[in-house]
């Protein structure tokens, strides 16, 4: 493929020095061409990630029974883990999608969820099957959002198994912000330094 008509890499190898970045059963990862993937990190499968997301150390991006998308800058943090909810007899399965400006906090699990734009998940927390976090919306570090539940729009919830708990004011949305824009920086300044190694 050429770069200048197909912004998604193909040559993984010599551009993520250190990643593990795997076809399943002939489904190969799509990485836009300003994504950032550090080593260490695992992205098999159905997988796309979009324009100026980052992908961190440690993360396992698993797509091997249902898709995972990351929308652009989207930064899933260090030892975060998404996996997906495949086909059943009953249901059609869950991806994993992610929106755009999300903000993934370190060791969270998202398994078979979905989140609107600018959407977060705290460091430890989980969203499982078939959960849905709007845009905007919240989930607080190490809470737990069960199967099927619905964060709505500019919501935080907080817990285990996670509730309601108040609307975001301003200053929260603002740091939600500042940290995407803050992490699509910090994913070019690692990149130069893997660069110049």
């Amino acid at each position: 493929m050429d770069n200048l008509r197909d912004p998604f890499v193909t040559d993984f190898a010599s551009r993520y020095s250190g990643a593990t970045i795997m076809a399943f059963e002939g489904k190969v990862p799509q990485i836009h061409d300003t994504a950032f993937i550090a080593p260490g990190a695992r992205i098999i499968g159905d997988v796309t990630i979009g324009a100026e997301a980052s992908v961190w150390y440690n993360c396992v991006l698993r797509g091997d029974i249902h898709r995972i998308e990351v929308g652009a800058r989207s930064n899933v943090q260090d030892g975060s883990v998404f996996h997906v909810e495949g086909p059943r007899p009953d249901t059609e399965g869950e991806p994993t999608i992610i929106g755009e400006d999300c903000v993934i906090g370190h060791m969270a699990v998202v398994h078979g969820a979905q989140l609107a734009d600018r959407a977060f998940v705290g460091m430890g927390a989980i969203a499982m099957d078939g959960a849905r976090i709007a845009e905007g919306g919240m989930l607080g570090a190490g809470a737990l959002l069960s199967p099927g539940k619905r964060i709505g729009e500019g919501e935080i919830w907080i817990g285990r198994p996670a509730k309601y708990y108040r609307t975001q004011d301003e200053a929260q949305i603002a740091k939600i912000k500042f940290q995407t824009e803050r992490y699509c920086k910090l994913a070019q300044k690692h990149l130069a330094e893997l660069k110049s190694t």
